[in-house]
């Protein structure tokens, strides 16, 4: 009975703030499936690790407890955890630091959970003061420093692309930072885990109101001017318009059926993006839409379109589109419903 308890203490804590964050995320964006696939990653990061630390330690002949436990392993660790991620970002799977927040603390719960499992088959005999601080603590800070790397990465890569690697490295060296200074056990293991809650805590619940709000602003601005520019596009009235202008200046430089094309692709994604924030929408009043049967088949025409009008089409059409980072996550998010 005792060793139950103190595997539940090193292991729940860091899985019900899991399951905390994704129930007060108003428009569960993030799908079950890649939330148990980032736990996943993070127990193999884990695993990687745990093999790795050893060998580096050794072969550098860095004292463990002194040196490679406080500067060398938060990098290896923080390192291993942020590849899923930058790979999410990068793919265009994430669009709101809340979807980061929860996809980070996920691949960090991942390891966490890993890493306690593998110190208590080997360490059985410690008391449950242990288990409580690498539960409350250890494990709170490995998925808060991964969840910290996301939003951070998120806000730089909206800002100057998710193609930059140079954006990553803000987020992934603060997570670094912070790992090490938890490691560096200043104050009594007691208090370093009540400092490591409130200040996760107070960390996610800012970030989870400003992104709500941003999200409710892009909502709000996007869908008008989308909707609007979806409904001259239908009715034909572009002439008069900017965009108007524009087509008629690509005439000069494509052949017809390519401008054609650019329309209709123009078209389609004006679609698909007015019911892609109709769903948030609906998502953040309470209600739950209903699969679309159309939308694969939209997003299918969409691909043959890209390839029909070809890279240089791309390029002129692509000031219309709109195609940021916000913006292909959307389709991205269509595709996956």
């Amino acid at each position: 009975m005792s060793a139950i308890i103190s595997l539940s203490l090193a292991l729940l804590p860091v899985i019900v703030f899991l399951v905390a964050l994704v129930l007060i995320d108003s428009y569960k964006l993030v799908p079950l499936r890649l939330i148990m696939t980032a736990i996943l990653v993070g127990c193999v990061a884990a695993l990687v690790c745990s093999r790795l630390n050893p060998l580096i330690a050794s072969h550098a002949n860095i004292p463990w407890e002194t040196d490679y436990k406080r500067y060398v392993a938060p990098l290896i660790e923080e390192f291993s955890k942020a590849v899923f991620l930058v790979y999410l970002i990068r793919r265009k799977r994430i669009g709101f630091m809340v979807d980061a927040s929860i996809y980070g603390f996920a691949i960090g719960a991942g390891f966490a959970i890993l890493e306690n499992v593998y110190h208590f088959t080997g360490r059985q005999d410690s008391t449950m003061l242990v288990w409580l601080v690498r539960g409350f603590g250890t494990a709170i800070m490995h998925g808060g420093g991964t969840a910290i790397m996301g939003i951070v990465s998120l806000s730089y890569t909206s800002r100057y692309g998710s193609n930059r690697w140079s954006a990553y490295i803000p987020g992934f060296l603060l997570a670094s930072v912070l790992h090490s200074a938890y490691n560096h056990v200043i104050l009594e293991p007691a208090q370093l885990t009540l400092v490591t809650l409130a200040a996760l805590w107070l960390v996610v619940g800012l970030v989870f109101r400003a992104s709500e709000r941003k999200t409710r602003d892009w909502l709000g601005v996007r869908f008008d001017t989308d909707a609007e520019l979806l409904e001259m596009v239908n009715t034909g009235n572009t002439s008069e318009s900017r965009v108007g202008e524009y087509l008629k200046s690509l005439e000069m430089r494509f052949p017809g059926e390519v401008v054609a094309d650019m329309l209709c692709m123009l078209k389609i994604h004006l679609e698909l993006s007015v019911r892609a924030k109709g769903i948030l929408l609906m998502r953040e009043a309470g209600f739950r839409a209903n699969p679309d049967p159309d939308v694969e088949e939209r997003l299918n025409e969409l691909k043959y379109l890209e390839k029909s009008v070809g890279k240089t089409g791309l390029l002129a059409i692509s000031p219309m589109l709109n195609m940021s980072d916000k913006e292909l996550w959307q389709l991205h998010m269509l595709g996956r419903r």
